[in-house]
């Protein structure tokens, strides 16, 4: 395989000579399609190797609060994009039925987001992002 060769150094010109510009070449073309990565159902976080039930408990436990923090926090951003859609001062706002189609929500839900979402919006500093929640 043939090393890449860098362009040419402005700074360095020969004033003609040797013709042409910097000469780029091609990436590679991709020869095989990486294997993706198959989920392992037994390896759930390393539970299945804990073997001692107090410290079984303790770490499932960790896992439930992290999860559902993060699924709350998602839900947030979910309800921020929701009003972000069906902002009537957008000339491209969506439809509360839209909404609910993206995401795979019934009318009446997404209208809550977008209640929710208009709220969380409101009460954050423009051009900031809402502080991390641990």
């Amino acid at each position: 395989m043939a090393e890449p060769h860098s362009a040419p150094d402005p700074s360095r010109s020969s004033g003609g000579s040797g013709g042409g510009g910097p000469h780029y070449r091609r990436p590679a073309p991709l020869l095989f399609e990486p294997t993706e990565a198959a989920p392992d159902d037994e390896h759930f976080f390393g539970l299945e190797s804990i073997t001692d039930p107090n410290e079984l408990l303790d770490r499932a436990t960790e896992l439930v609060h992290a999860f559902r923090a993060a699924a709350d926090r998602a839900q947030e951003y979910q309800a921020a994009a929701a009003a972000q859609l069906a902002d009537p001062k957008k000339f491209d706002k969506l439809p509360d039925a839209a909404i609910a189609d993206r995401g795979g929500w019934s009318e009446e839900y997404a209208r809550k987001m977008i209640e929710f979402g208009r709220d969380l919006l409101k009460d954050r500093v423009p051009g900031t992002q809402p502080p991390p929640q641990h």
